[in-house]
């Protein structure tokens, strides 16, 4: 595409290379899946560079550190705000053996050494956050900038690639659980007796969680609760900074932000601010916990999932041959971990270095507003770091106002319209058969699923797959936007297309979840496990044939959604 922007005209590509060419694509691959667990709504152009640059990156890089026998990573391409993405599959028989081979020493240090592999690798990211942060970007030079703005760069390359060696590693192990207990035990990851097995972990995200339901107990105890029911966060702060015990309350809460607060209020975008930059998210997440009343015991709710998981464990090994009951432990006490790990790494990778990008790209952004070059900090959402590179140096003698229009009225363009979630010659169930083929965990357990099957004797109104198990009935609450959450009640069903980290605090209300897209180890089917209510996921349409208020039954177990009555 070619805009002409006033004194420039250029060829533009979110990005360059990457951008999905029908022609040459389809020659490569016959498949390229919608990432709709990401890439809906559609990214903003400089996010979409990140992403599909450095997430492609880090999904090779793990797959070759760990020499995974079927799957070399996979490549990413970029369409009208999408991530599409193929997967690089191993098909000769001699290079699998040879991989195998590696890869039996290769995840070792997952079986053997998991807690100090992963801690390590949270030390190290916590380190390069803090270099990030000792640049001021209102108090750097423009050369300074450009210098933050590499480091950013190198650190988001960094993260994707222990995100990946990690997850690859992790969800390996998890997908040879599974099949371990198919063979041994009858079960895979959508029976309830596997669940038991696995949940009841604590993780950061948790731990955040549970810092706010005490922030909330706190605030209850010192009579502020109407202080920070005020409405928005301005007027909640004003109000607490009028009383002793509201000042003391608000360090808290702030420390707990700049501990703990480095996320977005969308795990794969960078256009919406961090709690750091706006505490409305966590402060209404509190409002929440206080409005749970005093019975609510957020511990308590902990404790008894671990105990269910430890006496789970107890049983199921009893039916274990003793020949067999040494390796089904060690692959046990690494999937019993996956679920934690998908939470928890996006608390320390994703949701923190994208707020470190945001950081960045609007800390340049204040500065090209000052020289005129833009007219708003997150006008470079719209434009892709070469440019940042071009312009930031001397910005005074630049004028990109053209171009971010032009920018600006895609983007909003694209969000009036569906992506497919399949580019290719096969049918979708031809694509996914490839993906199974594949065995990448990734694929298979976190971003496209397995496909729901249709049973026109069922009568369902939506026909999804198990996430957890369980029924429930209640009343649907369709929420498209985070900043909305503060609207789900107690006892209702969620609806939404995907949810992040930011969503698990209303999980400890609802009675369901219903997810447009999901598979097993994302994060609506981990979070619903936890909390012990069900979810179906992969319904597709569940956000535009549901309403706010129908009554609604979902089957978590058998993954059908029912309309019971209508709003």
């Amino acid at each position: 595409m070619t805009l002409t922007t006033g004194d420039q005209s250029t060829n533009y590509s979110v990005v360059p290379g990457f951008e999905f060419d029908e022609k040459r694509d389809l020659a490569q691959a016959p498949y390229w899946f919608l990432d709709a667990t990401h890439s809906v709504p559609p990214w903003t152009p400089m996010f979409g560079w990140f992403w599909t640059q450095f997430c492609r990156h880090g999904m090779q890089y793990g797959a070759d550190a760990l020499s995974l026998p079927t799957v070399r990573g996979w490549d990413w391409r970029f369409r009208e705000g999408g991530g599409y993405l193929t997967v690089y599959t191993v098909t000769d028989p001699t290079e699998i053996s040879l991989r195998e081979e590696r890869f039996r020493q290769s995840f070792r240090p997952f079986l053997e050494s998991y807690d100090e592999q992963w801690t390590g690798f949270k030390n190290e990211m916590l380190g390069h956050y803090a270099r990030l942060k000792q640049t001021d970007p209102d108090r750097a030079s423009n050369f300074e900038l450009l210098a933050l703005l590499e480091d950013t760069i190198a650190v988001t390359r960094r993260m994707w690639e222990i995100h990946m060696y990690m997850m690859y590693g992790v969800y390996t192990v998890y997908l040879l659980f599974e099949d371990l207990c198919k063979d041994l035990l009858g079960i895979d990851d959508t029976s309830a007796d596997f669940h038991r097995l696995l949940r009841g972990y604590g993780n950061k995200v948790f731990e955040v969680d549970r810092a706010l339901w005490q922030l909330a107990r706190d605030a209850a105890d010192a009579d502020l609760g109407a202080c920070i029911s005020m409405g928005d966060a301005q007027a909640v702060i004003s109000a607490l900074e009028e009383s002793e015990a509201g000042r003391d309350w608000l360090a808290r809460f702030r420390g707990l932000l700049e501990e703990d607060g480095w996320r977005l209020q969308r795990m794969a975008e960078i256009n919406l601010p961090s709690w750091v930059e706006d505490p409305t998210t966590p402060l209404q997440i509190i409002r929440q916990f206080l409005g749970s009343g005093p019975e609510f015991d957020l511990d308590r709710k902990r404790e008894e999932l671990a105990a269910e998981r430890r006496e789970a464990q107890k049983a199921v090994l009893t039916r274990i041959q003793p020949a067999d009951r040494e390796w089904f432990s060690a692959l046990m006490s690494v999937a019993e971990r996956a679920g934690a790990f998908s939470e928890e790494h996006n608390h320390y990778l994703d949701l923190y270095t994208h707020a470190m990008i945001r950081r960045t790209v609007l800390g340049i952004g204040r500065r090209l507003v000052a020289a005129g070059t833009i007219d708003e900090a997150e006008d470079t959402l719209f434009l892709i770091p070469d440019e940042l590179r071009r312009v930031t140096g001397a910005p005074e003698f630049h004028r990109l106002q053209d171009l971010v229009r032009s920018r600006r009225a895609e983007w909003e363009s694209w969000q009036q319209k569906d992506n497919p979630p399949l580019l290719g010659t096969l049918s979708l169930d031809e694509a996914v058969g490839q993906l199974v083929l594949s065995k990448d965990p990734i694929a298979l357990k976190v971003v496209v699923g397995a496909m729901p099957k249709v049973d026109p004797e069922v009568h369902a109104d939506l026909y999804g797959v198990c996430g957890s198990p369980g029924v429930a009935e209640g009343i649907a609450r369709v929420i498209l936007d985070e900043s909305r959450l503060d609207e789900v009640q107690p006892g209702e069903i969620l609806v939404a297309a995907t949810t992040s980290p930011s969503w698990t605090s209303v999980f400890a209300f609802i009675k369901g979840v219903v997810v447009d897209r999901g598979a097993s180890l994302s994060h609506a089917a981990v979070v619903g496990r936890e909390y012990g209510i069900p979810v179906v996921m992969n319904v597709f349409e569940g956000t535009k044939k549901l309403q706010t208020g129908q009554r609604i039954r979902i089957d978590g177990t058998n993954g059908h959604v029912f309309v019971i009555d209508q709003a």
